[in-house]
């Protein structure tokens, strides 16, 4: 678990924003009704920091806003003393902050003494979350797109966990109901020599498994069933942890049959009086909490719907007390997300209690061709086929690159090369290339910058430290915004950004020997130190490797 150490400081641009606005505040006369915003700008011309904090206290002062923004740089100025170096306002009142060298000083200063703590989030202010992810049905080994689910649901979780929340990983296991007996007419079917039956499994790993369970032939498919999920789990448990990828629970859907928690749940929907009959079958009332149309329960057969276990599945999350449950539902999920929502609100969860993520499918491309993947069929890349290929490491990071919600296209052939044009290795090399230089400049020496006093350095520093230097300083608001999107390829985005910037500074500040040209060498050691922490915390939370050497 990576719970962020305690206690978690304010980031020195936090630090700045809370100065923006308690100096906005103290002009308009009372608080902002939001906080104001710090940006980069464009153009380093135009500042290290944009602010919006004179747009937010002008309405009320019924004054232009950039005047308003005069008055708030010049007491800002008071406030920061040598911290700014000037202000300027530009456009309709916003402000362009100049920071001075010895700003950036305490700023590495005071990164740098946060240590492993340095991005993460306070966990008293956390929620406790449950997220569900992958839940593959059992009938077959995990696929890419469920690689790309594994990937995705736990990046999120080591971003919520160092944001300051309590997470716990979950599998739901659909190990009941009529697709899983087929399964195990397929194994059957197999272990007879014979086909499996009309839209059954037809993949060499069903042959495999009708080898494995002895007295397939003339076993009972329930049985069979139960035998072969059970095996297809235990698999499914060795891909998911060689992936890196654990999970706290494996829920059964069975037990909900077994522990008789489907008839409870019918029982407290119909004395909330969500549920009616209706041609013989009942009916739980859904369109009442927003959902399209009314979802039978039960049939008039007497048989009970998948989505009867699904509630009684989700009554099950909300009588465990979690301030939040996060479902990651594959593509063909769109028509489920309301029909849940309903019947969440009808069971008395909070509407906003519970949240639905769309994940989009996965493309393999080899040589510009598409690679089948159908588990019905057989025809399919198992997660790990593509971890023989490519790697834990490129898999989960190409598996992450884009939003959840879009289609993503992973391109095996730049996955395997080992050069500067593949994504992961370039920001893999950028941080062995630093622990190399750190090497270099000798264990005493990093020691010594490590707990020296920055902010007293004389360092001047060359714009690409600066520009450096305020990307590094940007992971806290990049953590919290990964966390509160659900975005985890952000810091795909956000590690390719320090690799590049840390390749711009050690092209124009020497390091080791930086005495000899004028400039602070533990100075520019800390820059080096705190540039490999951050790439090291940018892949970790993504599940990544950071290399020492390649």
């Amino acid at each position: 678990m990576t719970e962020p150490p305690d206690p978690v400081p304010t980031s020195p641009v936090a630090e700045l924003r809370a100065a923006l606005g308690a100096v906005a505040a103290e002009v308009r006369g009372e608080a902002l009704a939001d906080a104001p915003r710090i940006e980069r700008p464009p153009k380093p011309e135009f500042g290290d920091y944009s602010s919006n904090a004179a747009l937010l206290a002008a309405p009320a002062l019924g004054e232009p806003p950039r005047t308003v923004a005069e008055r708030i740089g010049g007491l800002l100025t008071e406030r920061l003393g040598e911290g700014v170096e000037r202000v300027e306002v530009a456009g309709p009142g916003f402000l362009n902050l100049f920071m001075s060298d010895a700003w950036c000083r305490g700023a590495l200063a005071a990164a740098m003494g946060q240590e492993e703590a340095f991005g993460a989030g306070a966990r008293e202010a956390g929620e406790s979350i449950l997220v569900e992810f992958v839940s593959a049905n059992p009938t077959g080994p995990l696929t890419v797109a469920s690689g790309r689910h594994a990937a995705y649901g736990d990046s999120l979780c080591r971003i919520l966990e160092f944001a300051g929340h309590r997470v716990e990983r979950e599998f739901y296991v659909n190990d009941h109901g009529s697709q899983v007996r087929l399964f195990g007419e397929s194994i059957q079917a197999r272990a007879r020599g014979d086909e499996p039956p009309e839209g059954g499994y037809k993949g060499e790993y069903v042959t495999e498994l009708a080898g494995r369970i002895d007295g397939a032939a003339g076993a009972d498919p329930d049985g069979l069933a139960t035998r072969g999920v059970e095996l297809m789990i235990e698999g499914v448990r060795g891909s998911l942890e060689r992936f890196g990828v654990r999970f706290d629970r494996f829920f059964s859907e069975r037990s909900l049959h077994q522990c008789g928690a489907l008839d409870l749940v019918s029982t407290t929907l119909e004395e909330r009086g969500e549920v009616y009959e209706h041609e013989g079958a009942s009916w739980l009332r859904t369109t009442a909490h927003g959902d399209d149309k009314d979802r039978v329960l039960e049939r008039s057969s007497g048989e009970l719907t998948y989505f009867a276990s699904d509630i009684a599945y989700h009554r099950d999350k909300l009588e465990r007390g979690y301030d939040r449950a996060i479902d990651v539902l594959g593509a063909d999920h769109h028509g489920y997300v309301g029909r849940m929502r309903a019947a969440w609100i009808a069971l008395g969860g909070e509407p906003d209690r519970l949240e639905f993520l769309i994940m989009q499918l996965v493309n393999l491309l080899e040589h510009g061709r598409r690679m089948a993947m159908s588990k019905r069929e057989g025809e399919f890349v198992t997660l790990d086929d593509l971890i023989d290929d490519i790697g834990v490491d490129a898999a989960r990071y190409f598996l992450v690159q884009r939003s959840h919600d879009t289609t993503l296209d992973l391109d095996l052939t730049l996955a395997r090369e080992r050069s500067q044009d593949n994504p992961v290795y370039y920001v893999q090399y950028a941080h062995a290339r630093i622990a190399s230089i750190l090497r270099k400049a000798g264990e005493p020496a990093v020691a010594e910058a490590v707990a020296r006093d920055l902010s007293a350095s004389t360092e001047i520093l060359h714009p690409s430290a600066r520009a450096l230097l305020k990307r590094l300083l940007e992971l806290p608001e990049e953590v919290t915004l990964a966390a509160e999107r659900r975005a985890p390829h952000r810091l795909t985005v956000y590690g390719h950004d320090v690799a590049h910037d840390f390749s711009a500074f050690y092209r124009d500040c020497r390091v080791v020997g930086a005495a000899e040209e004028g400039g602070d060498e533990g100075f520019r050691i800390a820059m080096c130190v705190l540039a490999k922490r951050v790439l090291a915390r940018s892949l970790g939370l993504l599940g990544v490797s950071a290399p020492e050497e390649m």
